[in-house]
């Protein structure tokens, strides 16, 4: 007997969910697009907000930024929860061999006295910082508008908290439990942080979401960054305080990968219209001169003599950065 095998082709009913095909076609989605496009609840709201009853729930007049099509803010890392979490496990893996080495083999104890000492009043007061970040990107992911920008700021506000918890090992590391009460005391009462500290909360009561982004994923985390994960960074590799900067690998890499992120929403988002590149110009001309002045103390405990010559660089780049985004800065 003969028997003859042959392959079928089977179409299938469809390709993908309604929604996905009625912006893409109908053809096979990725799970960036199923997991984003067009999930952002518009209709069918059961009560306006009792503490806000001038907005609907989601509603887009909570910024002033204006867009056709709030789903143009899309990810070029095209997280989605399933490539986030792969992504942040294989970098907390590193992170984690990173500390393991550095307490197994006592490396903290290389670090020269003078650089330990700024790594102390400099890094572990940050968690502070970091809590404000998450709590921002937070609120941006409650009260934004689309599911293609409040998605990843909740994953950047997880971020934020991750490192806030990384730079309390820091401080473990170096000195103990004893080194977060000093950073805390530093925080509440040294005048070195009380600039920083009033920005931070200023920035927590700002109700506009977008102008949040801008304040905070933007200028407050790209002139900080810069400076403590890059120039600071710098000095400890090289005046043998190297167990600081693999404690700290995570925040350098995660600063290069979210901020392309961050331009991608801020060139979209200018592009739109006139009014919308003045608007986030301003905002960024505003806020670049608050972080500036908050920074400028902590950059002499950190580079002494050199500080403002070191944050006249940061703030250089930062403004060729927003050049290139299209902002009149």
């Amino acid at each position: 007997m003969q028997i003859d095998l042959r392959t079928v082709s089977i179409k299938p009913v469809r390709q993908t969910f309604d929604h996905i095909a009625r912006r893409f076609g109908d053809k096979p989605a990725s799970r960036y697009q199923e997991g984003t496009y067009d999930l952002q609840q518009t209709d069918i709201f059961h009560y306006r907000p009792l503490w806000e009853p001038e907005h609907r729930l989601f509603d887009q007049q909570r910024t002033q930024v204006v867009m056709k099509d709030w789903y143009a803010l899309k990810d070029p890392r095209q997280y989605y929860y399933g490539s986030y979490t792969i992504a942040r496990a294989r970098q907390q893996d590193a992170a984690e061999a990173n500390f393991d080495m550095v307490e197994e083999r006592g490396l903290a104890d290389t670090i020269p006295a003078t650089f330990r000492q700024i790594a102390l009043a400099l890094l572990v007061p940050l968690r502070h910082v970091e809590w404000g970040g998450n709590m921002n990107n937070s609120f941006i992911s409650a009260y934004g508008y689309g599911t293609a920008i409040t998605q990843p700021c909740l994953y950047h506000a997880m971020d934020h908290l991750g490192i806030a918890q990384y730079l309390t090992r820091l401080g473990l590391v170096l000195e103990g439990p004893a080194a977060l009460d000093t950073a805390k005391d530093a925080w509440m009462g040294d005048p070195r942080w009380q600039e920083m500290r009033r920005l931070v909360e200023d920035v927590l009561v700002t109700q506009d979401w977008f102008e949040l982004f801008v304040a905070q994923n933007l200028v407050l985390e790209g002139l900080s960054y810069p400076l403590f994960f890059d120039h600071l960074d710098n000095e400890f590799s090289t005046n043998g305080a190297t167990a600081i900067s693999m404690m700290t690998r995570f925040m350098a890499e995660w600063y290069a990968e979210s901020s392309k992120w961050v331009d991608a929403q801020i060139k979209v988002a200018a592009a739109e219209s006139a009014e919308n590149r003045g608007l986030i110009s301003s905002w960024v001309q505003h806020y670049r001169e608050r972080v500036g002045k908050a920074l400028a103390p902590l950059a002499e405990v950190a580079f002494g003599e050199r500080a403002t010559a070191v944050l006249g660089d940061v703030t250089a780049d930062f403004n060729s950065r927003c050049a290139k985004l299209g902002l009149a800065i």
